[in-house]
C-alpha cells in the first residue's frame, strides 16, 4: 500500500482526511507543529511528526509515494501579506522542491477556489475564470495563487494536481475553521446574515476528490472541489431545518458592511489585528458561486447532500 505524507493534518480537512487514508490501508505519515492538537483517528499506520512547515522533513520524504499539502496560513486578521507569504507559498514551494528531489510520485496542493473567479448561479464560476475581487485583494488568496502558479510553471518529473475546494463543511473541525459558520447558529434565538452566497462543500467530498486524484484526473490541473451554491440565508434556513431551532433570520444591510470594513481598514491602519477590512466585508456580499463539472468528469466525483455534512458537523460540535 502506498505511503502518504500530508501536512495540515490537524484541521477539519487534514483530520477527515487522514481517517479515511487509514480506514482505506494507507501508511500515513504527518508534520504537525503539536501532536497534542490533533484529534483524529489514530493506529499503527500513522506517524506523527513534530515539527513545522521550516523543519528537516527530507529523510520522511524519501519514503513517501504522495505528498498532500493541507497546511495554510487561513487567518483573516493578518495585516501584513509577509505573514501569509511565508507560509503559503515559501513553505510550499521548499515542500514541492524537496519532493520533487526525493522522486516522490505526486504532489497533491489543496489551494482555495478563491484563486478562480466566481460566477452567479447562472453563470458559475469554473478552472478557467481568473481570481478577481475582492478576493484579488485578500493577501491569503494572493499568496495562495501564487504558490499554484509556481507548482504548476515547475511540475517537471513529478505527477501535480490543485485541489481549489469551496467552503468545507463537516466534523472534526477543532480549530474551528469554517465551522464557525455553524457555531453562529447553533442555540441561538437571532441571526444576522450577510447579503452575499457562497458554495459549500462537504469536506467528506474534498476528502474523495483528494484520493481518487491519486489516480484519476491530469497532471498540470487545476480542479474546483465545489458542492452547493446557496445564499447565507438559504444556507442557515437549511441549518434550521436540521436544528429545529425556531430563529428570527435578520439580513445585514451592505452599507453597514461597508462601514464597518472601513472602520476596519483604520484599526489594521494602526497595526491592530482584526479580520475587518473593506474586502473581508465584500465578499461578504457577493455570490461566490462556482460549478463542479470538471472535477465530477475527470475526478470521478459523486458529491453527497450538503445536509449530510451540515448533519455531521452539527452533531460534533453538540459533542464537544
Amino acid at each position: 500500500m502506498k505511503k502518504v505524507f500530508i501536512t495540515g493534518i490537524s484541521g477539519l480537512l487534514g483530520t477527515n482526511l487522514a481517517a479515511e487514508l487509514l480506514d482505506q490501508g494507507y501508511f500515513v505519515k504527518a508534520i504537525i507543529r503539536d501532536a497534542s492538537r490533533y484529534k483524529g483517528k489514530n493506529t499503527s499506520n500513522l506517524e506523527l511528526i513534530q515539527m513545522d512547515l521550516s523543519g528537516d522533513y527530507s529523510n520522511s520524504l524519501k519514503e513517501a509515494d504522495i505528498v498532500i499539502h493541507v497546511a495554510a496560513e487561513t487567518s483573516t486578521n493578518l495585516i501584513r501579506y509577509a505573514a501569509y507569504e511565508k507560509i503559503n507559498y515559501e513553505a510550499t514551494v521548499r515542500l514541492f522542491e524537496i519532493a520533487k528531489e526525493n522522486k516522490v510520485e505526486q504532489f497533491i496542493f489543496i489551494s482555495t477556489a478563491n484563486t478562480i473567479g466566481y460566477g452567479s448561479l447562472k453563470y458559475l464560476g469554473t478552472e478557467t475564470n481568473k481570481m478577481k475581487a475582492p478576493f484579488s485583494k485578500l493577501y491569503y488568496a494572493q499568496s495562495k495563487l501564487k504558490a499554484e502558479n509556481y507548482l504548476l510553471n515547475n511540475q517537471r518529473g513529478i505527477n501535480l494536481k490543485v485541489l481549489n475546494p469551496t467552503f468545507m463543511i463537516g466534523p472534526y473541525d477543532s480549530k474551528p475553521s469554517s465551522g464557525k459558520i455553524i457555531l453562529m447558529s447553533l442555540n441561538k434565538k437571532v441571526v444576522f446574515y450577510p447579503p452575499g452566497g457562497k458554495n459549500f462543500v462537504p469536506v467528506r467530498d474534498v476528502v474523495s476528490a483528494i484520493i481518487n486524484s491519486f489516480q484519476h484526473g491530469r497532471s498540470g490541473e487545476k480542479y474546483l472541489i465545489s458542492g452547493s451554491n446557496l445564499s447565507y440565508r438559504e444556507f442557515f434556513k437549511e441549518l434550521n431545518g436540521i436544528t429545529d431551532d425556531k430563529q428570527l433570520l435578520i439580513p445585514i444591510p451592505m452599507a453597514i458592511l461597508m462601514t464597518v470594513g472601513l472602520i476596519g481598514n483604520l484599526m489594521r491602519q494602526l497595526n491592530v489585528k482584526t479580520s475587518l477590512s473593506s474586502s473581508n466585508m465584500k465578499a461578504l456580499c457577493v455570490n461566490n458561486y462556482y460549478s463542479n463539472q470538471k472535477s465530477v468528469r475527470e475526478l470521478k466525483i459523486s458529491y453527497t447532500p450538503l445536509n449530510t455534512a451540515i448533519k455531521e458537523a452539527v452533531n460534533y460540535f453538540k459533542k464537544t
